[in-house]
């Protein structure tokens, strides 16, 4: 706290929440006091962007960095946050919004605002595959698929999303063959899915992991096997109640790490908090990294 106010740096992704009132410094100081808090705003502008943003506010020593946007941005700023003593504030106004879910951060921004106010905080788990950190989730095979496609129809919505699912259910091919590392096991394997989760949702308040947590130090992992369209189908209704794991060709894990490559030495197309992101050689480490970030969050939640 500086000049006996409270410094804080919203990271606005404008794209998120169309529809919306904009995320302006105008309209957000009607929720804030006037000598008790100072609000900067800055608005990214491409892919990317907000790691910049937020590293300038670090710079600028911020007292508290506000990610308003979905999952991607959230991503984006909490990475630079990680091992800091800054905490992260969340205004979820993106299309997924997983983790704010998880955290019971509600969407109305007058209510996200006044969470962000009260300033009760907690420390949370962060996973990391291999250089980057995720705070929900990364998965090879057809969730990867899914936001392969999802990203190429250039908006976020839940009829996007569900647009993307079915075009990558009509592509659904042989599945490149996966050595998987887990918990003293080694195995190889046809994927359909391989799903690491720090949290139990996936955004829409859809869950494959409806048992993981943010803080028991842990990664939730969903290993399924090629499975036909016959079956995708019935995941999928396992999924709408929460029970995908009754899969028979599903194995359930939980660990702290596990390592993947491919078989053939090619490339692997990964999403990492409902991002694209292709690792070229193919190999991967997923671990977790605990109680690495402070987020602040409803005060009915401590640690």
């Amino acid at each position: 706290m500086k000049d006996g106010s409270l410094h804080i740096h919203f990271i606005v992704n404008p794209i998120a929440g169309k529809g919306g009132p904009p995320l302006s410094k105008q309209f957000l100081e009607q929720f804030f006091v006037s000598g008790l808090h100072h609000l900067s705003v800055k608005h990214s502008t491409f892919k990317k962007h907000a790691i910049a943003l937020t590293q300038k506010s670090i710079e600028e020593n911020a007292d508290i960095i506000v990610a308003c946007g979905g999952d991607g941005t959230i991503n984006e700023v909490a990475s630079c946050l990680v091992g800091s003593s800054i905490p992260l504030g969340i205004v979820p106004i993106g299309s997924g919004n997983g983790l704010a879910t998880n955290l019971s951060i509600p969407k109305n921004i007058r209510k996200a605002l006044e969470i962000i106010k009260n300033q009760n905080s907690i420390k949370i788990d962060v996973g990391k595959t291999n250089d980057k950190y995720f705070f929900c989730n990364t998965g090879v095979g057809f969730d990867a698929s899914v936001i392969k496609n999802y990203e190429s129809l250039g908006r976020r919505t839940l009829s996007g999303y569900l647009r993307a699912c079915l075009t990558s259910f009509q592509e659904l091919g042989s599945p490149q063959k996966v050595q998987i590392n887990i918990n003293g096991l080694n195995f190889p394997i046809n994927p359909f899915m391989i799903f690491a989760s720090n949290s139990n949702e996936m955004g829409y308040r859809f869950t494959l992991t409806p048992n993981a947590s943010l803080q028991d130090g842990l990664l939730d992992v969903l290993v399924i096997t090629k499975i036909g369209k016959l079956k995708i189908l019935w995941l999928g209704l396992l999924l709408l109640l929460n029970r995908p794991y009754l899969l028979k060709e599903s194995r359930y894990f939980q660990t702290n790490h596990l390592e993947l490559h491919s078989v053939d030495g090619g490339s692997l197309d990964s999403q990492v908090d409902g991002e694209l992101h292709l690792v070229e050689d193919g190999m991967i480490s997923i671990q977790i990294v605990k109680k690495a970030i402070e987020v602040i969050v409803p005060s009915n939640i401590q640690e």
